[in-house]
């Protein structure tokens, strides 16, 4: 076991968490085939004002290997999933556990592995958790599953294990896993799921008879599906047309919000709503990787994002803030950046993205953020030896 609790000066890093200006500045890849919103607002809304927030920073754990998922427990620990495949306590004061045992093979090559990690709103009593993975399926193929267990009295082993959920069709990629888990307060859960990126996965994410590229709803006890009802559609799913969600969340008012990343530009905000489609990969901002033309930005029949960005941050978890703390960015949207490498504000009035500020710049590949219960955030950083670092304002 390994502690680590350092606090490093706010001056050096994050000087006033201001919102950075410039951040918008970079031409949008799209701009080479005329490519432009679909609305007023779609994308680079106005900077918000940050105000004057010095912050402290502090590195709660060390030595985590890619970490993904990230959850805290009621005694104000914290669950956290590594690639690899190892689920690890940390505790209030960085103390970090040895790796729970109990939890089923993951196929941990390039984007695959453990990922996602949540836990019954009655934990306490329960002490039940849920996770996704990349499970392998031989010859070089896997898919996304979903297992949920009991965490023993001294969180040493998962018991109980349940695979109640896995992914059709399996393929030989290791890429666009997706995984993120949302709870929605009646017995379900959600997950966002990838189209597993190669050419011909990819389309299967407009196939309603696959569960590629589409987010499901299932009962979070057994897996029973629980999807929306599409005529033709696997009975699982909610919707379709998603290309590899990265973050998800319920909003204060209930609302089910994900992002996922777009190709070479084209990271989405989305509003999950029932049996519709997202458009993946017929209607997309941004272009392909070597720069060519990658769909259309509109299409009949497929709903458009509350926003987009172009060029991509590689978005990545993302939470509402809901504490004291921060008390200017109540009911705010966080959203890790991956390749930016910073928090991502986003205010969000009636449905709409109103402003966008970036905090944290330089943080390091932002994976997961999270509200503690005493309203401070807590990152994961996603490198093969990295951090979980707590950000509070500074005194």
């Amino acid at each position: 076991m390994t502690t680590s609790l350092t606090t490093l000066a706010a001056t050096g890093f994050l000087a006033s968490m201001a919102a950075a200006q410039g951040f918008n500045d970079a031409p949008p890849h799209g701009a080479a085939y005329d490519q432009t919103p679909a609305f007023e607002g779609q994308t680079r809304a106005p900077a918000l004002e940050a105000g004057d927030v010095a912050v402290t920073q502090t590195v709660i754990a060390e030595g985590l290997e890619h970490p993904w998922g990230l959850v805290q427990l009621p005694d104000a620990s914290w669950l956290v999933t590594e690639r690899p495949g190892r689920m690890r306590i940390v505790a209030e004061d960085g103390t970090l556990s040895d790796p729970i045992e109990g939890l089923p093979e993951v196929d941990a090559r390039d984007q695959g592995g453990l990922h996602d990690v949540s836990v019954a709103s009655d934990f306490a009593e329960t002490r039940r958790v849920w996770w996704t993975y990349a499970e392998p399926r031989g010859d070089g193929e896997n898919a996304t599953a979903v297992a949920t267990g009991i965490l023993s009295e001294d969180g040493t082993t998962m018991e109980e294990v349940n695979v109640i959920w896995q992914q059709q069709p399996a393929w030989a990629s290791t890429k666009h896993f997706g995984a993120r888990i949302v709870h929605d307060g009646e017995g379900h859960i959600f997950v966002g799921l990838g189209e597993r990126s190669d050419p011909e996965p990819r389309v299967y994410a407009q196939d309603p008879q696959s569960t590629l590229g589409k987010i499901i709803r299932i009962n979070a006890e057994d897996g029973t599906p629980a999807g929306a009802g599409i005529e033709g559609a696997l009975p699982e799913i909610w919707s379709m047309g998603h290309r590899n969600i990265q973050g998800a969340a319920m909003s204060p008012d209930g609302l089910l919000w994900m992002n996922e990343h777009g190709p070479r530009g084209g990271d989405e905000l989305n509003l999950i709503e029932a049996g519709i489609n997202y458009g993946w990969p017929e209607a997309t901002y941004g272009t392909d990787y070597d720069g060519s033309e990658m769909g259309q930005t509109e299409v009949e029949g497929t709903q458009q994002p509350v926003y987009y960005w172009d060029p991509s941050p590689a978005l990545s978890g993302m939470t509402f803030y809901e504490g004291e703390m921060f008390p200017d960015w109540q009911g705010q949207a966080l959203l890790g950046g991956l390749r930016s490498a910073e928090i991502i504000r986003l205010d969000i009035q009636d449905g709409a993205v109103v402003g966008e500020a970036r905090h944290a710049q330089g943080i390091g590949r932002v994976r997961e953020v999270e509200v503690a219960q005493d309203g401070a955030l807590m990152v994961i950083i996603d490198e093969e030896d990295d951090q979980m670092i707590r950000i509070t304002p500074e005194g």
